[in-house]
Formats: C-alpha cells, structure tokens, sequence
C-alpha cells in the first residue's frame, strides 16, 4: 500500500476509534475493534485485558534486538464545553474532530500502519506493536501489566502527539498528600492552634525551593500546591489542614530523591502516592534519535508524562499532532499529520540498526 491508502485506511479506523468511547478503564470496545482489525489484516493479536500486542513474523531474541512500537487506546473524559459531539466523528476539511483524535489515536493508527509496513520486508531488529490502555490515569492494568508478558524489549517508540519530533528527555510525576497538624478552638478567643498557618508555611517552601540541578531539555524540578482542604465552620481554628503538592521531576532526581528533601524541609506529614513514575531520558547518540536528526527531526524535552515513565529501557516519545490540544475541548487531528507521520515513522524504522 501507498501513503495514500495507509492514510486513507488509518483515518477510517480512527474514526471508527472515535465513536467508541474509551475512557480510561472503559477500553474494551475500541480494544475489541483494533482486535478485529488486527484479525482481519493477519497480523495474529494476544489480548491481556484491554491491551493488544502483535509480535512480527521470524521473531529471533537471540540474534536480533527488539524495538516496541506503543501507543494508547484511553482517552480523559470529556471537557465540558466540546461544541461538537466528542464520540462523533466530525471532517471538516483537513481537520477530524473527536475525543481521542490527538491523544492518542493519531498515534495508535500510524504505529499500526507503521508495523503492517514493516513487517512486509526483514528487518535488522525483531518489531512488536503494543496499543496500551489506562495511559492516562498510570493504571496498574495498563502498560505495566503487559511489560512482563512480552519479550525483552531493547528500545521503544512511544506515539504521543509531539509534532513528530522527538522527545529525548521527559518529565516524571509524583503525587505528595501533604496533611499539616493543628490544635482546635474556638475562634473568638486566643486559643488553638491553627494548622492553616502551619500548612502556608509549608506551601510557601513548596512555591519557592529550588533544586541545584537544572536539566538543559527538562529545567528545574516543578513543585505545584494544585488542592487545599481545611476547617469545617467559621468560628472552629482547625486543626488539620490538608494539601497536595504535584511535583514534576528532571533526570537528575528519582523521585525518592525529591520525597526525601521535602520531608527534610517541611514540618507536615508528607505521604506519596507513588514513586513509580520517574523522569526518563535515552541518549542522543542512540541509532534511534541518530536517524531522526537526520530525517530533519529536533530533538526536545517533554513536560508531559505518558507510560515512558514505566519503561526500564530506552524510549523515545514521537507521535502526530499537538499536545497543547490533548484534553481539551473540541481536540482534532489533521489527515496531513496522519500521512506525515506515517512516511516519516517507515523514514525512520526501515532498515534502522539498533
């Protein structure tokens, strides 16, 4: 197939993608579509929950290195002020509007297309496609579950809508639930003690500390209080103040580092969601990002975090469209970007030594 038909055939799964909803956790009927798809093209599926895999034809572990293709099939929940309906496909010239459609369907039908491509010819690495659910909520019964049932994996190409250049570098995330103590009492007189001042205190060493180590593509580290919580009526002083702390790490700190330096700092108590999603980063001088610069390609460092941050490999983040307009309102993606990036993904696989 031409880049014509592969085009023409990504948009119509996309689209087909669109009118079935797939909120995260909520996946199992665009994963039973791409299964049927995947079915129907020959190209043998294995299903573990809502996440589908194809492994190449003369896989050989033993003499050939593995790159994964990924992308994922959830997408958030739609915004409130869509001014189209978010699960209808809509073309309007160029442009085909749905939830979904940049982030990250674009990707899931490109990387498709790209492996269908691919597998018609030998090639130097053995290929495995891998469309991932629960992307957007790092759900346990995402990407994580599935990293044990494939085989090992060398290096991966992660769609994600990034204008298809290539992120070398991206931000990870860590969740602080952060819970200042007070005493109470009664507001018209002098006693209590109130945990609201303890917890600005803190929230004023969360707005203002810096870390020494700055990363040239990621910055600095990012600390951001996002919700506050304390009190129960006008005249009680609480004594508990609650708030929570999203924190966007570099590749200089895990973020067990950072965990560490705040509960140095900060009088609250301080608990972690997690720490499983840390900042990632592969080498300029990989094959990968190698063939990319010379495909025209500027590499960059994503502040986003996408299911990079659960690979223990190298990984490099490359997808068609924007990320400014993932989860918002009225998301589309262009048929062009779906035909560049399929040219320029065959550009910059084929024949690729890694």
């Amino acid at each position: 197939m031409d880049a014509k038909a592969l085009t023409t055939e990504a948009v119509e799964l996309l689209c087909r993608m669109v009118e079935r909803p797939s909120v995260s956790r909520e996946e199992k009927e665009v994963a039973d579509l791409l299964e049927d798809f995947m079915d129907a093209n020959g190209l043998c599926p294995q299903r573990a929950g809502n996440n589908l895999w194809c492994i190449a034809p003369q896989f050989d572990a033993e003499n050939r290195p593995t790159l994964l293709l990924n992308a994922h099939i959830d997408t958030v929940k739609p915004a409130a002020s869509w001014t189209r309906p978010p699960f209808v496909p809509t073309r309007e010239g160029d442009r085909i509007y749905g939830l979904g459609t940049n982030d990250d369907g674009a990707s899931v039908v490109c990387l498709l297309q790209t492996f269908r491509t691919l597998c018609r010819k030998p090639q130097p690495y053995n290929l495995i496609f891998l469309a991932s659910c629960e992307e957007e909520v790092s759900g346990k019964n995402g990407i994580e579950s599935v990293l044990p049932l494939l085989p090992h994996i060398d290096v991966a190409l992660v769609g994600e809508p990034t204008g298809m250049q290539p992120a070398i570098a991206e931000k990870g995330l860590m969740v602080l639930d952060v819970t200042a103590h007070g005493k109470a009492g009664h507001a018209a007189r002098n006693e209590g003690d109130n945990a609201i001042y303890k917890a600005m205190k803190d929230m004023e060493w969360f707005r203002t500390y810096r870390f020494p180590h700055t990363s040239p593509l990621l910055g600095d580290v990012k600390m951001s209080v996002t919700i506050v919580h304390a009190g129960t009526q006008h005249n009680v002083v609480p004594d508990q103040c609650t708030f929570t702390v999203d924190v966007r790490s570099n590749e200089n700190y895990s973020n067990e580092d950072i965990y560490r330096t705040v509960c140095a700092h900060v009088d609250s108590e301080v608990k972690a969601r997690s720490f499983r999603l840390n900042s990632s980063r592969i080498d300029e001088s990989h094959p990968l990002v190698v063939r990319a610069k010379a495909l025209g390609r500027t590499p960059f460092g994503s502040p986003t975090l996408s299911d990079q941050a659960l690979m223990h490999f190298p990984s490099l983040k490359m997808g068609p469209g924007d990320s400014s307009r993932s989860h918002t309102a009225d998301e589309f993606i262009r048929v062009t970007e779906l035909e560049e990036a399929i040219g320029l993904y065959i550009d910059l696989l084929d024949g690729l030594t890694i």
